[in-house]
């Protein structure tokens, strides 16, 4: 058996996507983490921060929705605290429910060596994607031989999806590539797990006309894939419930979401400034766990654990 082919029965990530594509629903894998903002600065800034009250909100909103759920860290939350991850690795050993660690948009090969070799995550976004096609394959082929040795398994983007998140380069003044049918046989053959395709998502906000995908595209390419890998959507800021559904029925299971879920907690948080503080981190949790339910229920997975 493959390398890859072992990873199937054995990977958590692996396990909660394919047992969503047989079951026919999507996953939420939410970004949690904190940077060196805290609650307090959220509250006193506009930026948009993380912070590990993040994490107990999600994992009870997965308890509570008996939903699987895969928890996401950025990279350069592990420059500054990497205990975090063995956080969120105490917090999945504990949950009654499936839930697995990503770590999202890995761009820099040392540190994605040492989180191979140091680090419990189940499966790691290989982002070569700032480099050419031909870099980006040759990058991520070797990336995932590494990974799949430790048991750990890849996502990785195919085209180039527009924008830029915290710590991740900017590919915002590149042109936006749509994945094509031969890009999608290529990531294939570099041997990857999940596959996150370039449909007109962008990382950030969308403006006033709002997202415009090329839902036919993602259709298509889930067919080509027949199975080979897994499908992941990133770039879901602004997406309406409806919009949601219809990724998940063209295919994409792995639901990469950020502001679409922390936007309630933040907007709490400022809008109740005169309270108590921890009043207010109480509240913001409540707050937060309900969102995360609701688009457990629009995603459909909510009861499937």
């Amino acid at each position: 058996m493959s390398l890859q082919g072992a990873l199937e029965g054995s990977n958590r990530t692996l396990r909660i996507l394919q047992d969503a594509v047989r079951v026919k629903y999507g996953v939420l894998a939410a970004i949690w983490s904190a940077t060196l903002s805290s609650s307090i600065t959220s509250i006193l800034t506009r930026d948009f921060s993380y912070n590990i009250e993040h994490l107990t909100a999600l994992v009870r909103a997965a308890e509570a929705k008996r939903s699987p759920l895969i928890l996401l860290l950025f990279p350069s939350t592990l420059e500054q605290l990497p205990t975090l991850a063995w956080a969120a690795s105490a917090a999945i050993k504990s949950a009654t429910v499936p839930l697995s660690l990503h770590l999202d948009h890995a761009q820099d090969i040392s540190q994605i060596e040492q989180v191979v070799e140091n680090l419990p995550f189940d499966s790691i976004m290989v982002d070569m994607s700032h480099h050419d096609h031909e870099e980006n394959l040759s990058k991520t082929a070797a990336l995932t031989k590494l990974c799949h040795e430790r048991g750990i398994a890849v996502e990785a983007e195919s085209g180039r999806i527009n924008g830029g998140e915290d710590g991740i380069a900017d590919t915002g003044d590149l042109e936006a590539l749509f994945t094509s049918p031969e890009e999608v046989d290529d990531f294939l053959k570099a041997g990857i797990d999940i596959l996150a395709p370039s449909i007109g998502n962008i990382h950030g906000d969308y403006g006033p006309e709002g997202p415009k995908l090329d839902l036919e595209r993602l259709s298509s390419i889930d067919k080509q894939i027949c199975g080979r890998a897994q499908m992941a959507l990133h770039g879901t800021n602004d997406f309406t419930e409806q919009i949601m559904q219809e990724c998940i029925k063209a295919g994409a299971v792995k639901l990469n979401v950020n502001k679409l879920l922390l936007e309630v907690w933040h907007a709490h948080l400022k809008e109740n400034a005169d309270r108590p503080f921890m009043q207010r981190v109480d509240e913001g949790l409540m707050v937060l766990q309900k969102e995360v339910e609701r688009w457990m229920d629009v995603c459909g997975s909510t009861g499937k654990a």
